[in-house]
């Protein structure tokens, strides 16, 4: 039987449980066949399908698995590693209308929100009754938080508060045969049973979609305050970045651009105001209640002690922007200088921080590609960033040499290929490497438990 002889009773019965506007076919589907990353293989969709609660979802999961049909869930595609993107005659299956935000408890410190509601928008929720969403990926004002729980989504404030996952408390979850459970609890403590929440966050739509999510908050922070400053060689700034992690004044923000991002920044932005020749840029904040001030005061003299040549201390909202401005460029600045960009997501432990640098720098050379590293210094996750020109095939291939060479030195390090982006499509030839044959055998068989037909985002992931 053909993908054409399929087609037609699918598209029957996918219109008998949602409206002809919540179902997209043929060159309509465009627009939802990739996420952000570069270099990802996509195709065209059977449908791309709009579902606006859990039972919706669970109807078009039904159909698909009574078909034998592959489903990809996507959020608001700003992923960088291919994880959302359409495979040939699947059903897309978007969260965007799941966008309500069902409750905020003051009392208990929780929210409820359906899969697709910003991030911003959560966190925006949170600060009405003031309390704190912590987990602040770069796409924040665009990404889910449904998208940001199937990556495990990180962000600047990590170093602070941790990542998404440390914020999760139960799910919803539409598993593979169109069947719906919740994981988890809403209390804080709680083990009753496996940890299946835990196995689904970071899971990338390949063990259920994830409808609704209960997530912890904090206590509003103070308004932060920030210090940047520039340095003459890497090493210098990691040197006081180090020295500012042993202290007892924790940053909320600890981020690290080298000297090939701050030549592309400048040569990106017109008004940046980032030193020419500078080898590194920090850039430190506090939000500590009672004492961010001097929080950022202390940081300025360690970096001025490590030798930072120019230091901006910055106490108010505006100057902050302004501080951290630079550091949002990162990804667009490398990609319109060069053309075109490979995005890598290592981490290390942070003693591995020197020979991650160093081994950066040594591929850089030995290849001749052009590697600008930047990201969360504070707890070793970087972001190198690999130019090429997509008009020279050369130039293409050997930024692919450099993207597995990249992290390779990060798990001879003992580090991972991805500290938040995720696996996707981009990093599965790379994960025998970090798991190893028994390991991956192992989470295959779970993803066999949950998926027996493997219709969930298949070869996503693992």
């Amino acid at each position: 039987m053909t993908m054409t002889d399929v087609a037609s009773p699918v598209l029957d019965e996918l219109a008998a449980v949602l409206t002809a506007a919540q179902i997209v076919t043929g060159p309509r589907t465009e627009s939802n066949r990739r996420d952000q990353s570069e270099g990802t293989l996509s195709g065209e969709p059977l449908a791309v399908v709009f579902p606006a609660s859990t039972e919706e979802v669970a109807a078009v999961v039904t159909i698909a698995a009574a078909h034998r049909i592959p489903i990809v869930p996507q959020g608001a595609r700003t992923g960088l590693a291919g994880g959302a993107n359409a495979i040939a005659g699947a059903i897309v299956l978007s969260t965007t209308r799941l966008k309500k935000i069902l409750s905020v408890d003051a009392a208990n410190q929780t929210a409820t929100v359906q899969a697709g509601v910003r991030t911003i928008a959560l966190a925006r929720a949170a600060e009405a009754v003031n309390l704190f969403y912590p987990p602040d990926p770069g796409s924040w004002r665009a990404s889910t938080i449904g998208g940001n729980v199937a990556t495990n989504a990180g962000g600047m404030l990590c170093v602070k508060y941790g990542v998404t996952g440390n914020f999760v408390r139960q799910l919803t979850v539409v598993l593979a045969d169109g069947s719906i459970v919740k994981t988890g609890q809403r209390t804080i403590k709680g083990v009753a049973g496996y940890n299946l929440t835990a196995l689904l966050v970071g899971s990338e739509g390949t063990l259920g979609i994830i409808t609704e999510i209960t997530v912890g908050l904090l206590p509003a922070p103070a308004s932060p305050s920030g210090v940047s400053a520039t340095f003459s060689t890497a090493t210098d700034a990691l040197a006081a970045a180090n020295t500012i992690v042993a202290g007892s004044r924790r940053p909320s923000v600890l981020e690290f651009l080298d000297g090939a991002c701050i030549e592309a920044i400048n040569a990106f932005d017109p008004a940046s105001a980032l030193p020419r020749g500078a080898g590194a840029l920090l850039l430190v904040q506090s939000d500590q209640i009672g004492q961010a001030h001097d929080d950022v005061e202390a940081y300025a003299d360690v970096l001025r002690a490590a030798g930072a040549d120019d230091v901006v201390i910055a106490h108010d909202a505006e100057s902050l922007d302004r501080l951290m401005s630079a550091r949002r460029l990162l990804h667009p600045a490398v990609q319109a200088v060069r053309g075109g960009c490979l995005n890598e997501d290592i981490t290390v432990p942070r003693s591995q921080l020197p020979a991650l640098l160093a081994g950066l720098a040594e591929i850089s050379r030995e290849l001749d590609v052009p590697i600008s590293t930047g990201g969360h210094i504070g707890d070793g996750n970087l972001h190198p960033v690999i130019g090429y020109d997509p008009a020279a095939p050369a130039e293409l291939e050997a930024a692919h040499v450099a993207f597995a060479r990249v992290i390779g030195l990060a798990i001879s390090l003992d580090g991972s290929a991805s500290g938040e982006h995720g696996i996707g499509v981009l990093k599965r030839a790379h994960l025998d490497d970090e798991l190893g044959p028994v390991l991956r055998d192992l989470q295959l068989r779970v993803k066999a438990a949950f998926d027996p037909l493997g219709i969930l985002n298949p070869g996503k992931k693992l």
